[in-house]
């Protein structure tokens, strides 16, 4: 979907894909006059977050979960990576404290499912584990 959003009087085209909370493109336009723009009136409906389908028939493993929702400061592991129980695998931000999220088992990380700077709520798939 793409949205106009003014900010500090400029006017940015930003598109955004469905079911995801990352800006996809932004784009900056022309002013446009008030007057010429319709009053925007849409119902806005929370969804749980999905796993793009593409990502989701690949994905092979243990799901690792957000425990909590914040947001991805740092990816501590690569996929294909072999980690042991304990070990860091994502520093997550929450109400401006840094909690790490660490391997529940022994493994392989089968599949990264989020990146730096990603938002997440509680319950989100970070990583599949194999």
């Amino acid at each position: 979907m793409k949205y106009i959003v003014t900010i500090n009087d400029k006017n940015y085209e930003v598109e955004v894909e469905k079911g995801q909370a990352n800006i996809v493109r932004t784009t900056q336009v022309a002013p446009v006059p008030v007057q010429a723009v319709p009053p925007i009136t849409t119902n806005v409906v929370e969804t749980p977050a999905v796993t793009p389908p593409a990502q989701a028939g690949t994905a092979t493993g243990d799901p690792l979960k957000a425990p909590m929702p914040g947001t991805i400061v740092a990816v501590q592991v690569n996929q294909g990576a072999s980690v042991k129980k304990g070990d860091v695998l994502f520093i997550l931000e929450a109400m401006k404290m840094e909690s790490e999220i660490t391997a529940a088992r022994d493994g392989v990380v089968s599949q990264i499912m989020v990146a730096k700077g990603a938002s997440v709520s509680t319950g989100d798939i970070l990583l599949m584990l194999q």
